[in-house]
């Protein structure tokens, strides 16, 4: 036996009996000289949908369908099928008078998964259901896994996202959030556009990982003989442009981060930065709120939705709060009182907050954001911009008006869910040089996030930047609550995870 035949052997080995038996179908469909992978194209001349709507125009007369086989019923000289497309299904009628004995016979042979086409008339059945009575059919691709059972579907998670076009198959609402994606994407742009707003595309590719505190993903170019990093934020190049003149810009596209896996996160992400000159937070907080409620609008009809049993309402204004006061509300400390880095380190100390560097090196502004992380943040239930965050640990924000200590920064938080982050950007070249090289010390204390020095950008700065406002928000969050979705995962067609083995 040769080594291809001994393969072939293997593989024919790890085959279900219901694979062998769909592999002897096509076998023998070949031999009659009617292979479905030999058909190019399909000469199809409406949907599912559109036979559907425009019943009262199309009854009686002959059209052609393609689709999926997801059902068969009954026997004898009849048979109904339900075949799905891109909109949804249609049913067939099947009967001997019209196809014949034979074709009528070779249609039950037929397994749930194969692909056909139908010609036949518009009708409805005795039940009122718009149907196609088949004059004729082919079959035009052979599936060769069977689909999972019927009633049950797929529902282990885990298989759900490794095998997403099975999903897609056999649980249409899998679909709806999908096609609801692309249209909230679509009216993301909408907004924008219609607000003057131009879509620009940055570098996924830099020799600085720079506009965010994240861990990068790092690659090497082999001619230039450098490491490079995919992008993590496209903040500086934007800012560039701002300086360039192109005063409303956004950038739309994946954003990369080497970083855990969870409900929320994903190491690839779909962000959207946007900018405007001679503007500041207070209108980024104006911009992203008539957003998310024209989105919303858009895709749902209203501005609430259900989010996992909690209604949700994203009609403007938001909520607005500082964080030293949702501290004070929701930790029962008052930042206003607090004098020193000692005194925030005692507490920190007493509430057991970590961080990623000795606890007599934390500042009094990084103590409030991990306490508002810790008791604060999971109390942001309805849309809310929580405002003014320390200036240690916003390197590229304008301080806040009448008080150095903060930053005119804000994030906005709904179901205790970060989905923005926004500033009064920082357009001072001898302050942001100052912050940056104070966060080369905080990477050189172990800080493997903290921000690195782009001197392209420092440039650029130094060219002068106009007072400007800048946004940013991650697209698949603000998905997962228009569509009710869980996990982020379930809003990602195709998500990372871990390579299965054979073992």
């Amino acid at each position: 036996m040769s080594t291809e035949e001994m393969n072939i052997q293997e593989l024919e080995s790890q085959f279900s009996e219901q694979e062998r038996l769909r592999r002897d179908k096509l076998a023998e469909l070949k031999s009659e000289g009617k292979d479905p992978f030999d058909v190019y194209k399909v000469d199809r001349t409406h949907t599912s949908e559109q036979v559907k709507s425009n019943f009262e125009d199309l009854e009686g007369k002959e059209v052609t369908v393609a689709g999926r086989i997801m059902s068969k019923r009954g026997q004898g000289k009849v048979v109904f099928s339900d075949v799905h497309d891109r909109d949804g299904k249609i049913q067939l009628f099947i009967k001997i008078d019209e196809v014949g004995e034979e074709q009528l016979k070779s249609y039950k042979t037929f397994d749930l998964g194969d692909m056909v086409e139908a010609t036949g008339e518009v009708f409805k059945t005795r039940t009122e259901e718009i149907s196609i009575k088949v004059k004729n059919f082919q079959l035009i691709c052979k599936s060769l896994k069977p689909l999972p059972e019927k009633w049950h579907g797929l529902k282990d998670p885990d298989l759900r996202y490794r095998q997403r076009e099975v999903d897609l198959i056999t649980n249409p609402e899998v679909k709806d959030t999908f096609i609801k994606r692309s249209q909230i994407i679509r009216g993301i742009r909408e907004f924008l556009d219609n607000r003057g707003f131009l879509e620009v595309e940055t570098p996924i590719l830099s020799p600085i990982a720079g506009g965010a505190a994240a861990r990068p993903f790092i690659t090497h170019h082999n001619t230039l003989d450098i490491d490079m990093y995919l992008r993590i934020a496209t903040e500086l190049y934007l800012k560039r442009l701002i300086v360039g003149g192109f005063e409303k810009v956004y950038d739309m596209g994946k954003n990369f981060r080497n970083e855990g896996m969870s409900v929320r996160h994903n190491p690839e992400f779909t962000m959207i930065e946007l900018y405007e000159a001679y503007s500041d937070y207070n209108d980024m907080m104006e911009i992203m709120e008539n957003l998310a409620a024209y989105v919303c609008e858009k895709v749902n009809g209203t501005t609430k939705v259900m989010y996992q049993g909690t209604e949700i309402d994203f009609k403007p204004p938001w909520r607005r709060i500082t964080m030293v006061d949702a501290v004070k509300e929701y930790a029962g400390i008052d930042f206003n009182a607090i004098a020193s880095d000692e005194e925030a380190q005692a507490i920190a100390k007493e509430k057991h907050l970590e961080f990623p560097k000795p606890l007599n090196t934390v500042t009094k502004g990084e103590v409030l954001n991990a306490l508002y992380e810790e008791f604060a943040e999971q109390h942001m239930i309805q849309p809310t911009f929580v405002m003014d965050y320390p200036v240690e640990i916003s390197p590229l924000t304008k301080k806040k008006r009448g008080n150095e200590m903060f930053t005119e920064r804000f994030e906005g938080f709904v179901f205790g869910r970060e989905i923005c982050n926004a500033y009064s950007e920082l357009n001072d070249p001898i302050v942001q040089r100052e912050r940056f090289e104070q966060q080369a010390k905080e990477r050189e204390l172990g800080d493997d996030e903290a921000y690195m020095i782009d001197e392209e950008f420092m440039s650029a700065l130094e060219t002068g930047m106009p007072p400007t406002g800048g946004l940013g928000f991650g697209v698949d969050r603000l998905i997962m609550f228009l569509t009710d979705a869980p996990s982020i995962r379930d809003v990602l067609l195709f998500p990372t995870m871990k390579p299965q083995t054979n073992n």
